[in-house]
């Protein structure tokens, strides 16, 4: 995180799936299934295992974001560093069982300084445009995309 006294809000995303929480932590615990619906990667379910995401570059960036497995509880929590773009953050995906058909998913994106507002609106939107897509990839409707 950074060291800035002035912090802004996190991100935070939640959106309901309607396929059950075991295909939804399936649709987040492998690389191929997170460069599915996120960006390519080298993940690993492993806590502790040091990866990154692979994005266009764009003015300034490399396009790679750096990160590192700190939460692992299948098939609630998967937590990990993002480090990319000169910021020290945190990206957490939760799971909760609805019914046994449904999942709530919440994307929590954490440790925005003041100095990366524009950058924090623009993940905003972003964010919510990703996970409404990955919805619409995994819900049942869609078997295709990760059983």
């Amino acid at each position: 995180m950074s060291n800035s006294t002035n912090m802004l809000p996190d991100i935070v995303r939640t959106i309901t799936i309607e396929a059950n929480i075991n295909k939804v932590w399936n649709a987040i615990s492998t690389s191929e299934a997170l460069a599915a619906w996120l960006m390519p990667n080298d993940f690993q379910p492993v806590l502790g295992h040091e990866f990154y995401f692979k994005s266009q570059p764009q003015r300034g960036w490399n396009g790679i974001v750096d990160c590192k497995v700190k939460e692992l509880d299948p098939p609630n929590k998967l937590g990990f560093t993002w480090q990319g773009n000169n910021m020290d953050q945190y990206v957490s995906f939760e799971l909760k069982d609805i019914d046994g058909g449904s999942t709530a998913f919440t994307l929590v994106h954490s440790g925005w300084s003041e100095e990366h507002a524009a950058i924090r609106e623009i993940m905003y939107e972003g964010w919510g445009y990703i996970i409404e897509d990955f919805k619409n990839k995994l819900g049942d409707k869609n078997d295709s995309f990760i059983n």
